[in-house]
């Protein structure tokens, strides 16, 4: 059976996300299938559903939430595998619904500056790469600024990024001030007219307070060239890392004033359930999200798409 072209990237998406979210929707699956199918639905099942629910980082209110919808009128009758699975899906959609949006990018604001932040290894330095290719798709002139001066390989990872997508990169060498870079960097972006800037930040957490006072300096300068400026502040983050992503928002999100979240490696765990527990606690958009490598396993967010796949509904 053969596709109409423009279906083929809706398609392959899906695909690439429900497959991605397997090990999440296959933990929750397999477990709630093994619950009711040995008896009738009474209080201790749903407290062993809820424990499945929270065992994938759904969190407290929506796996509790999640527990009394599955019990409403079925007290002491059978219920499916499912049926428990359309009420995850159902209760997640609601969550995600809220928070899914995408990433305007404001066409008055010239350069529009996106600054990255995030820990090291949580796939920042990547989904900046990603996201070039994407906004240069679309049309936009890009620019890269490799704020991360603390890691070498930092540095030459964005200059392959941008390399590969054709967008010149403002870097320089390790252990060079960030902030003057990112100065910089919206200088010569505002001078070579460009759409788009996204500058790279340090991501060393275990020192949080000098990296802090870092970022706040960054802004801050940004903030001189451009006085509305940054005009979006990504946070990315691992969801491999489970239940250490909320302490990352926190921390994040008072010092560097993030406006989004971009959530990558949602197909390397079980806990894909984390997203949901973060879009119920803080309410921050979630713009983008990453199943894979490849430069299109990042897709702009959506809460059905992404509620159905972790539910393991085709």
């Amino acid at each position: 059976m053969t596709n109409a072209p423009q279906d083929t990237p809706k398609q392959s998406w899906w695909k690439r996300l429900s497959a991605g979210l397997k090990r999440t929707s296959s933990s929750l699956g397999g477990a709630v299938a093994d619950l009711v199918t040995k008896r009738k639905l009474d209080r201790a099942m749903l407290e062993d559903i809820e424990d499945v629910l929270l065992r994938a980082d759904l969190g407290t209110e929506v796996a509790g939430r999640i527990a009394a919808a599955v019990g409403e009128g079925r007290y002491d009758k059978s219920v499916s595998a499912e049926d428990v699975q359309g009420i995850v899906a159902t209760e997640v959609e609601k969550v995600l619904g809220a928070v899914a949006k995408p990433l305007v990018i404001d066409a008055s604001h010239k350069p529009f500056v996106i600054l990255v932040v995030g820990v090291n290894g949580s796939g920042k330095t990547t989904t900046i790469g990603k996201l070039a290719a994407k906004f240069g798709q679309e049309g936009h002139k890009v620019m890269l600024a490799a704020g991360d001066t603390f890691r070498a390989a930092a540095i030459e990872q964005l200059k392959v990024w941008g390399e590969r997508n054709k967008v010149p990169v403002i870097a320089k060498t390790q252990g060079s001030d960030a902030a003057s870079l990112a100065f910089e960097a919206v200088e010569a972006a505002k001078k070579d007219s460009r759409d788009i800037l996204l500058i790279d930040t340090a991501g060393r957490l275990q020192n949080k307070t000098e990296l802090m006072v870092e970022l706040e300096k960054v802004r801050r300068v940004i903030g001189k060239v451009d006085a509305s400026a940054p005009h979006a502040v990504l946070l990315v983050l691992d969801a491999t890392v489970g239940q250490n992503a909320l302490s990352q928002v926190e921390a994040f999100g008072k010092t560097a004033g993030v406006t989004g979240l971009v959530m990558t490696k949602l197909d390397g765990t079980a806990r894909g359930g984390i997203l949901v527990a973060l879009a119920e606690k803080y309410r921050l958009p979630v713009h983008f999200i990453g199943v894979g490598e490849g430069i299109d396993d990042l897709a702009p967010f959506t809460a059905r798409d992404f509620a159905l796949a972790i539910a393991g509904k085709e």
